[in-house]
């Protein structure tokens, strides 16, 4: 297994991602719970919740790897709208607890998948097949990504070198699947690869824009974290991550 798929590098990730994020929930006082997250119409509380009901969800496709029973992430998107929003009423002394408890759930689950059990196909909120080894790694993208949105101090310049390298394969890899990506060349400036998303026109015309961030703001524009004015070169509108 590799990249994604790659326990040795995804579990350890999911847990410091995890702690890091448990520890800003815990520097939060009760009222700051209901201040505005980094995420439109969000407060805090919502981002929590989210967490919580995210364990769960993924600890739902552990099962169905363990059990060979076919049980998904959520029945609906509207189910997984609903839970969050009541989520975000809670006393901030439960959502501290919850968000807590279902991360150690989960890892739990995640403890008890066999060898062959982690290649056993599962799908994901958008109906893509995958097998239970890209759980982690799932979780690695929401509590690293989500810690960020917490609005509490933790920014993209926080995340593991190696993190951040998935991310920009990843994202890169999704945005590079939708039609109205345009071509963007991504040279970080402390790598020494580059990223690339879109494609060149079938003519040749046209150009092929090139940014050049750090690794960690490349990734953070792309998943909507940093606003294109933050690094001042013009660049294209993208059309949605996830």
């Amino acid at each position: 297994m590799s990249g994604p798929h790659d326990l040795e590098l995804t579990l350890p990730w999911m847990r410091e991602g995890t702690a890091r994020f448990l520890a800003a929930v815990g520097e939060l006082a009760d009222d700051d719970f209901k201040a505005p997250s980094k995420l439109p119409q969000w407060s805090r509380a919502h981002v929590v919740g989210h967490l919580a009901h995210n364990a769960e969800a993924l600890g739902r496709l552990a099962a169905w790897a363990r059990t060979g029973v076919e049980n998904p992430m959520y029945a609906s998107r509207d189910q997984r709208a609903a839970e969050i929003a009541e989520s975000a009423a809670l006393p901030a002394s439960e959502l501290r607890s919850r968000v807590a408890a279902t991360a150690g759930d989960l890892d739990d689950a995640l403890l008890r998948l066999g060898t062959g059990q982690w290649n056993a196909q599962v799908r994901s909120a958008l109906g893509r097949a995958i097998p239970a080894a890209e759980i982690p790694w799932m979780r690695v993208r929401e509590v690293w990504l989500h810690a960020i949105d917490l609005n509490n101090g933790v920014s993209v310049d926080d995340l593991p070198s190696g993190v951040v390298d998935a991310l920009l394969d990843d994202v890169t890899a999704v945005l590079s699947r939708k039609d109205t990506c345009p071509a963007l060349v991504l040279a970080p400036t402390d790598r020494r690869g580059a990223w690339r998303i879109g494609a060149a026109r079938a003519d040749g015309s046209g150009s092929t824009a090139e940014l050049k961030a750090t690794a960690a703001d490349t990734m953070g524009w792309l998943t909507g974290r940093i606003p294109s004015s933050a690094l001042r070169q013009g660049l294209p509108v993208l059309p949605s991550w996830l």
